[in-house]
C-alpha cells in the first residue's frame, strides 16, 4: 500500500450543476476525508480515468447504475458504493398527477428509474457512460451490488431496503451524512422569529413545497423557502409560487454561509418531503437551533428520532398540526448537542476511511 490511500469518487456528471444532497455528500466527505491524509479525486462518471493511480474507487447513487457499469467493467481496482438509495415509488404511486401517476404506477419501481434515467439520456441532461445498462435498470443494480467489497448506506433502514429489492446479503457498514462545523458550529447572534417556519431543499414535487404553504396559510407564520428546481420541475417552482400567499418569501439556492442567518431567525426548519435518506438541510437547521418537522418517508426516523414532529406528507392538517407543535415548544438546543456529537462529515469521513481499511483488509 502506498503511505496514503488514494480513491477515486465516480458521481453523476451533472453532479456540480444540478445541486442535491449527494453533491454535498460528495464533497464534504471529500474534504473530510484530505483532513486525515487521504487522497481523494472527484471524476465524473464521464471521465476518464487512470484507474491504476487508486487503491480503491468509490461509486455514488446505486439508482444511478449506468454512471458505473463501465469503470467496475474496464477496472480491477476493488469499490465500494455509498448507495443513497432514495425510493420515489410513494412519490410516483401517490405524488404524481394525471398521466404521469398512472403511467409510473403501473411501471412499478425499477422500470421507473429505468425511464427516468434514459429519459435524461435522450434530453441530454444527463450523459449514458455505459450502453451495457439498456439491459434493464434492475440487472444494472444487482451487478453493482454482487461486485463491491462494501455497501455504504446513510442509515440502517437504507440497507434493509436494499436487502428486500435486491435480496443482498453482503457486507455493508453504515455511514450517516453530517453538517460541516466549519460552517455551523457556532449559531450566528440574531434575534429569532418566533413564527417564522423555514424550508430549505430542490423545489419538486418530492420535497411537498405545495402542500408546505398550503398546511401554512391559515397559521399566522412567515415561510421562507429556499431552493432551486431540477431542470424537469421548473413547472412545480411556478405552481408553488402561484399558490403562495404574501406570508410566504421565495429564495433561489445558496451557499451554506448565506443559509446561516436564515436557519438561525427561524423557529422551525419544515420538510415533509416524501422521501429523505437524511435530509441535510434538516441536520443543518438543527444545529442552528430550530424546532424541526420532517415526513415519515425513507430514513428520516433512524436520524430525528423523537427530535422533530413527523407528519404525513400527503395530510395538509397533519403538516399543520407538526408545525403547531413545534412552534409552541423552547427551542431544541438538545438535538444540536446530538449533532455535533455523531453527525458531522469529520465523523463521516473517519467512518468512511475504517470502511476502506476494512475494503481492501489493510490496518
Amino acid at each position: 500500500m502506498r503511505k496514503s490511500m488514494k480513491i477515486a469518487f465516480i458521481v453523476r456528471s451533472t453532479i456540480n450543476h444540478v445541486k442535491g444532497g449527494d453533491s454535498m455528500q460528495v464533497n464534504n466527505t471529500a474534504i473530510a476525508l484530505r483532513k486525515l491524509n487521504v487522497e481523494v479525486d472527484i471524476k465524473l462518471s464521464t471521465d476518464k480515468i487512470d484507474y491504476g493511480k487508486y487503491d480503491l474507487l468509490h461509486l455514488f447513487n446505486l439508482i444511478r447504475p449506468a454512471d458505473h457499469l463501465l469503470h467496475i467493467s474496464k477496472s480491477k481496482v476493488p469499490y465500494v458504493v455509498s448507495s443513497i438509495y432514495l425510493d420515489y415509488s410513494q412519490f410516483d404511486h401517490h405524488g404524481r398527477v394525471g398521466v404521469l401517476k398512472l403511467f409510473f404506477g403501473l411501471l412499478g419501481k425499477n422500470n421507473a428509474e429505468f425511464v427516468k434515467n434514459n429519459f435524461r439520456f435522450l434530453l441530454n441532461q444527463d450523459k449514458l457512460a455505459s450502453k451495457e445498462y439498456l439491459l434493464g435498470h434492475k440487472r444494472a443494480v444487482k451487478k453493482i451490488l454482487s461486485n463491491a467489497r462494501l455497501i455504504l448506506p446513510n442509515s440502517e433502514s437504507e440497507f434493509l431496503r436494499i436487502k428486500k429489492d435486491y435480496s443482498f446479503s453482503k457486507e455493508y457498514v453504515v455511514i450517516p451524512n453530517g453538517i460541516n462545523t466549519d460552517i455551523f458550529k457556532n449559531i450566528p447572534k440574531i434575534d429569532r422569529i418566533d413564527n417564522q417556519v423555514i424550508c430549505v431543499g430542490q423545489i419538486y414535487g418530492l420535497k411537498n413545497q405545495h402542500r408546505l404553504i398550503e398546511a401554512t396559510k391559515d397559521l399566522g407564520v412567515k415561510l421562507v423557502i429556499i431552493g432551486k428546481s431540477p431542470p424537469n420541475h421548473i413547472y412545480y417552482n411556478n405552481y408553488c409560487r402561484k399558490i403562495a400567499g404574501s406570508n410566504v418569501q421565495f429564495f433561489d439556492f445558496m451557499p451554506q454561509e448565506k443559509l446561516l442567518m436564515h436557519y438561525a431567525q427561524s423557529k422551525v426548519h419544515a420538510l415533509p418531503s416524501w422521501f429523505e435518506t437524511t435530509g441535510l438541510s434538516s441536520l443543518e437547521a438543527g444545529v442552528m437551533g430550530c424546532n424541526l418537522v420532517v415526513g415519515h418517508g425513507g430514513d428520516t426516523m433512524d436520524y430525528f428520532k423523537n427530535h422533530a414532529s413527523f407528519c404525513d406528507v400527503i395530510d395538509n392538517k397533519s403538516i399543520q398540526d407538526a408545525i403547531e407543535i413545534q412552534l409552541n415548544k423552547p427551542t431544541n438546543f438538545e438535538f444540536r448537542e446530538v449533532i455535533l456529537e455523531n453527525y458531522t462529515w469529520d465523523h463521516t469521513a473517519k467512518k468512511t476511511l475504517l470502511s476502506y481499511k476494512k475494503a481492501l483488509n489493510v490496518d
